[in-house]
């Protein structure tokens, strides 16, 4: 039986279960402090706690062993954006309206736990760990600090997701939480690692060397030991502490090789635990749900709940009685959004469970929790009841209003308002993902192979998925990434360019399309893809037109886009590095340095920075500055071919002939010809004339 819902705040504080922490020395905030812990892709059974004799997990063995384990728990999206809202706003996908990774934004109207315990007096702090949750998407409302610092680099593309590690997370929270002593605070953590690749660091790389995606999953742990350990052990004042995933991990069940393609457990149940004040320690095998944390936590907190006249909250405290018994709702739209496959759609309700798609599917969890015996046929009955408990809202497409030009285009490069997923009020057997997950598994393949060094057969594979699904956007969008990785840049271009004349594209295909035709000095074209994209607040579209004003000669043009993006983010590190490149070719070289160095301190890991830096340095006669700045730019991409020039160039200059070597030699060996045809001719003669030298 759960918990009673304490009814007044002084009982909240004072009233300690035997194993809630202890009081610090310090003076107590007049609330409990709130600790929301989301690990991005973490099966609900991959941890020690939860029966797995294979993975050490002792951190949160602890916290579940003080805490109530909701052993029934399931959120509703398995995807790590709309996941997150889900657990932020305590509303449902087609509520709060965020329904995939990209292409989507939090309303500014929509409360969330973050603006809720402000106004209640709270310090809110969150610290997330990779790009999912970039700022851009609006979950950073209501946050005195949204500190999302993962590394920028390149522009993301569908093979890798900008990150950083847990531990980096872990001390970033810890030092802001420190600083906030003596006030009630909310501190949201979000861990990255166990998504794929699956690259444990060591020691538990050599631990783990058979199954890596538990070696992530111990080192996550690992990492929470610092944030985690003064509660468990008494040093840190009264918290309610609140720990999930955002979704799991297929690992192959079904199948599926990661997740966002189906809805079976390995991806939709998740680990949920409370811990703290008002929190009775044990297990509960009743239905927990991600909407359910909001009132949850605001509960714990003593904080009321905000009316919501335009949508009703389906979520419930899970620290009260109750005698109803709760419908989860859940979906998985990317497929549908980015391939044109069938959307899916489903519920949970006393332990049975429906996945509404044209092969329709029923399974008993509690007799059958690997879903291996579809009862479909044998209850008919039963199904049409669940299928009655979809809520009408949840129908994909949602309407829509009035489309601007520049919304069309966004709206067709994720696929649903031309090509393959144009409006259609249908979709047969061929379209439903289990028919396809042969097609999912290549796609997956292509990137295993390419991060492999399999060029050519990755190439293959991808030509492949092109050919069986020729009406699927992310099949052509992986040929062309592709492409473009292996160096092949006018296939890459011809593909890109079919694919938005049949309008078989997705959105990052079409911002490649305009980048690629920028560096080749296709400006008109370039302008005429990026400038529909970049109609709306799309902050990586405006920065991708920025950075082909700039190439094609209209630096005032530019240096306004980038200001609409620092106006909407002032802390976004491509808008600062690329305005530093508009200042070098205005010459204009302390301006171009300080962009250069406010966007470095916010990411010290940006090769092209650094390249700009060390421009900007030379031009203002510190040559030494600039050679350190050239060489941290190769130490980070040593195939930044213009900083390698750079650096061999002006070392050769003044007289650092081993610099220059080195350098010079990197540049003449890998520089592409055709692109650098008279710089590899100067850096051959330069290299001849060290050689004389040294003889």
């Amino acid at each position: 039986m759960r918990a009673v819902c304490l009814s007044t705040l002084a009982f909240l504080v004072a009233q300690l279960t035997p194993s809630s922490p202890v009081a610090a020395q310090e003076k107590e905030p007049a609330r409990p402090d709130v600790v929301l812990i989301t690990i991005d892709t973490l099966r609900a059974d991959a941890l020690g706690f939860a029966g797995n004799a294979v993975v050490k997990t002792p951190v949160l063995d602890r916290l579940a062993a003080q805490g109530r384990v909701f052993t029934g728990a399931h959120a509703h999206n398995v995807v790590t954006l709309p996941s997150h809202a889900n657990i932020l706003t305590g509303l449902y996908p087609y509520q709060h309206g965020i329904r995939d990774n990209s292409g989507f934004k939090l309303g500014d109207s929509v409360p969330t736990l973050a603006t809720v315990l402000r106004a209640a007096g709270y310090a809110t702090g969150a610290f997330v760990a990779a790009y999912p949750l970039d700022a851009e998407f609006g979950l950073g409302r209501g946050f005195d600090v949204y500190d999302d610092k993962y590394p920028a680099g390149p522009d993301p593309t569908e093979f890798v997701l900008p990150e950083r590690p847990g531990d980096e997370v872990i001390a970033a929270a810890l030092e802001w939480w420190r600083g906030e002593r003596g006030e009630p605070r909310f501190l949201w953590v979000h861990l990255f690692d166990p998504h794929a690749p699956y690259l444990p660091p060591e020691p538990f790389a050599t631990r783990y060397r058979e199954t890596p995606y538990l070696g992530e999953v111990a080192a996550t742990d690992s990492f929470l030991r610092p944030l985690l350990e003064p509660f468990l052990e008494g040093g840190e004042p009264p918290a309610v502490i609140a720990m999930t995933a955002d979704h799991g991990e297929a690992l192959g069940d079904h199948g599926e090789m990661t997740h966002g393609l189906f809805a079976y457990e390995p991806t939709l149940a998740v680990p949920l635990v409370l811990w703290g004040p008002g929190v009775t320690p044990g297990r509960d095998a009743g239905p927990a749900r991600h909407v359910d944390l909001f009132p949850t936590l605001l509960a714990a907190a003593g904080v009321e709940a905000p009316g919501d006249d335009a949508r009703e909250r389906y979520g419930r405290s899970l620290l009260g009685d109750s005698d109803a018994v709760p419908t989860t709702y859940f979906e998985a739209l990317s497929a549908n959004l980015n391939r044109g496959w069938a959307p899916l759609r489903g519920v949970i309700r006393e332990g049975r469970k429906l996945i509404a798609l044209p092969l329709p599917e029923l399974y008993d969890l509690g007799q059958d929790r690997d879903e291996a015996h579809n009862l479909i046929s044998d209850q008919r009955q039963q199904a049409r009841a669940l299928v009655g408990e979809l809520p009408a809202e949840s129908v994909w497409p949602p309407e829509r209003g009035e489309i601007s030009p520049g919304e069309a285009e966004r709206l067709r490069s994720l696929g649903y308002l031309s090509g393959s997923a144009e409006a259609r009020e249908s979709y047969g057997l061929e379209d439903d993902p289990k028919r396809l997950v042969e097609l999912d598994r290549m796609m997956h393949l292509v990137i295993d192979l390419y991060s492999r060094g399999e060029v050519e057969q990755a190439l293959r594979t991808a030509r492949q998925v092109v050919e069986k699904r020729p009406d699927m956007p992310m099949g052509r969008s992986l040929l062309a990434q592709t492409l473009l990785e292996s160096g092949a840049t006018a296939e890459a271009l011809q593909v890109m360019r079919r694919a938005r004349e049949q309008s078989v594209v997705t959105e990052t295909m079409l911002r490649q399309l305009g980048l690629t035709l920028s560096q080749i000095g296709e400006s008109a074209e370039a302008l005429e893809v990026l400038r529909p994209l970049a109609a709306g607040e799309d902050l990586r579209s405006l920065n991708a037109l920025g950075l082909a004003l700039t190439e094609a000669g209209r630096h005032d043009e530019a240096e306004a886009t980038l200001e609409r993006v620092l106006a909407l983010d002032p802390d976004n590190v491509k808008a600062h590095e690329q305005h530093s490149l508009v200042g070098l070719r205005r010459g204009r070289w302390a301006a171009a340095r300080d962009r250069a160095r406010r966007a470095l301190a916010l990411d010290d890991q940006l090769p092209l920075a650094w390249n700009n830096l060390g421009v900007a340095l030379y031009q203002l006669a510190d040559v030494d500055g600039a050679l350190d700045a050239w060489g941290r730019a190769v130490e980070l991409d040593p195939g930044l071919w213009d900083a390698l020039y750079n650096l061999g160039t002006r070392a050769f200059e003044h007289g650092r002939g081993e610099v220059a070597r080195s350098a010079l030699e990197k540049f003449v060996a890998g520089a592409p010809r055709e692109r650098y045809a008279a710089d590899l001719r100067r850096a051959r003669v330069l290299l001849s004339r060290l050689e004389r030298a040294g003889a």
